[in-house]
């Protein structure tokens, strides 16, 4: 039996699944001003490399796509555990 078949009666289990396309660090002052509409730039782009997280655990890398108007995420490697 393979590792994904021992463990297929888990596959219905939600997990909370973390892409973090970036962080800034604003005033108070700053975050005071923002209203409905306002956008906070990040400086990432498509094409840069992010990690993905599951409960925190690194589990993976992605590529930050734009389809259409949508910002998503193609998994290019999962972390191999030792």
């Amino acid at each position: 039996m393979t590792a994904l078949e021992e463990i297929n009666h888990l596959a219905d289990v939600p997990v909370d699944l973390q892409i973090e396309l970036g962080r800034k660090v604003m005033t108070a002052g700053d975050i005071l001003k923002l209203a409905v509409g306002s956008v906070i730039r990040l400086y990432r782009s498509a094409g840069d490399n992010i990690e993905i997280l599951i409960g925190g655990a690194l589990i993976g890398s992605g590529e930050i796509v734009i389809i259409e108007e949508t910002v998503g995420v193609r998994i290019s490697d999962f972390v191999e555990e030792d």
